[in-house]
């Protein structure tokens, strides 16, 4: 259902939700039977049932049970049905990688089928990104990067990426095709030019209006999953006010702990995120930390050659799959782990635990790229090349 935004529609409550698409439509759902436990912030959940809205309606004749089951304190303070419209659950059930898949349910991760799609993904991602293909292999990892688990306040497994060497003039057209393709792989994408005016004036952090008694949603609320590309070559010499100070804090907070802080106005409410992060910068971006800084060195422009739906299908089933398998390191080769690392260590005093940390998520994500749920020495040689690669092309 969409409606013109010029007209009193549903899109009139823009006012209230500044970041909602156009065309999506607001509205309060009334969940009966069901403990409020299992809808968790920012989870996405599919709802089945009946819409009601009557543009009709005076406010002042709002039934009082249209906010019962805890939905506001005070009716005075909530818009009218003319303005919110109330969708009545019938059936709801939170959603996974595998229902934004338009075929046939999963299939399982046979070897040969996650070969195949690995190799074809990859050939896609050099080809997109100019036969650059150390750059295709780092992006591969950061697409199948995911936050598993937290350890004293480290997302762990989340790996972010900056391209760097990436001029005004190579964004708009390497940022450009990786923005489509990324759209094209991921259910919840967004590409966000960075530049002073956007950081002085957009609201990044959700914020309660106590007035009206809504959280207002930020930027940088987002489901599970999301993938967000920062285009730093907008930015430009300028000042950055109380707003942009904030919103730099709050984006180097979820690069680096993958936590987004929720503005009460009294106090603010840390909330925990799983967020990927692509950064596009001429230099090292000093405003977006990121786990891997790679020099991107295209030889190519780039294909621009359309990809079949099948392949693109198999492309995302093959993300959906290996992103929740689960990963185990074995007792020896835990120990070749760390003799390597005792190693490095031993050979550059500067590598500390987040190097070590990195490397760790790599091999994981290596193993489970190839549909592998145990890192292999194989696949832990891969890792120290790739390393090395990028190494040489940071001196």
């Amino acid at each position: 259902m969409k409606e013109d935004p010029k007209n009193e529609g549903p899109c009139s409550s823009h006012a209230i939700l500044p970041d909602v698409d156009r065309d999506s439509l607001p509205c309060l759902v009334k969940i009966y039977d069901s403990p409020e436990s299992e809808l968790k912030l920012n989870d996405v959940f599919e709802f089945v049932g009946v819409l009601t809205f009557d543009s009709e309606l005076p406010s002042e004749k709002v039934d009082q049970d249209e906010f019962s089951n805890g939905l506001c304190d005070d009716v005075s303070v909530n818009l009218p049905p003319n303005k919110v419209p109330r969708l009545h659950c019938v059936i709801h059930r939170k959603l996974t990688g595998y229902d934004f898949l338009q075929n046939s349910p999963p299939t399982e991760p046979k070897p040969h089928l996650v070969k195949e799609a690995r190799e074809a993904l990859l050939r896609h991602l050099t080809s997109i990104l100019g036969n650059d293909g150390v750059a295709a292999h780092f992006m591969l990892l950061h697409l199948l990067s995911r936050v598993h688990a937290r350890a004293d306040n480290v997302a762990v497994g989340k790996l972010s990426l900056n391209l760097t060497c990436i001029s005004k003039e190579i964004a708009s057209v390497f940022g450009t095709k990786l923005n489509i393709v990324i759209k094209n792989l991921l259910p919840f994408t967004k590409c966000i030019p960075l530049t002073v005016e956007y950081l002085n004036t957009v609201f990044l952090a959700p914020k309660k209006d106590y007035q009206i008694n809504r959280l207002i949603p930020g930027v940088l609320q987002l489901a599970e999953g999301s993938h967000l590309i920062f285009d730093e070559t907008c930015l430009e010499t300028g000042t950055l006010d109380s707003v942009g100070i904030e919103n730099t804090r709050l984006l180097k907070a979820l690069a680096e702990l993958q936590k987004v802080e929720y503005d009460f106005q009294y106090y603010k409410m840390e909330m925990m995120a799983d967020v990927q992060i692509l950064v596009l910068s001429e230099g090292k971006s000093n405003i977006l930390p990121a786990d891997i800084i790679m020099p991107f060195q295209p030889s190519s422009s780039g294909s621009s050659d359309a990809v079949p739906a099948e392949v693109l299908e198999a492309w995302r089933w093959y993300l959906a799959t290996v992103r929740s398998m689960p990963h185990t390191i074995e007792s020896d080769m835990q120990k070749v782990v760390e003799n390597d690392l005792v190693t490095a260590r031993q050979a550059d005093r500067s590598l500390g635990s987040q190097d070590f940390s990195r490397w760790l998520t790599m091999g994981r994500l290596i193993s489970a790229s190839f549909g592998e749920t145990s890192l292999s020495l194989e696949h832990w040689q891969m890792v120290k090349e790739l390393e090395r690669l990028r190494i040489d092309r940071l001196k």
